[in-house]
């Protein structure tokens, strides 16, 4: 699509609004989903998890690391509360 100048116009008008992000009730996060709700880089959440300020993660296989959504849920719970 193109207007009178020849330029071309976007497909989409408007802002783009993302999905909201939303963690499942109960089970396991990996650490993508994680990152979405705490806007820190890997590195700080691996720090995090070291010192202890974040929850232990699960080794479920060999390559697969993941955290109960239920510590990630207490976690936000805290952080808002001021805890």
């Amino acid at each position: 699509m193109q207007d009178s100048n020849n330029y071309p116009q976007p497909l989409l008008k408007g802002a783009y609004h993302a999905p909201p992000i939303t963690l499942p009730e109960v089970g396991f996060v990996r650490l993508p989903q994680i990152l979405q709700v705490f806007p820190v880089c890997k590195s700080t959440w691996w720090d995090g998890v070291k010192k202890g300020v974040f929850p232990q993660p699960v080794k479920l296989s060999a390559g697969v690391t993941a955290w109960r959504v239920e510590e990630i849920r207490q976690l936000i719970t805290d952080l808002s509360e001021g805890a």
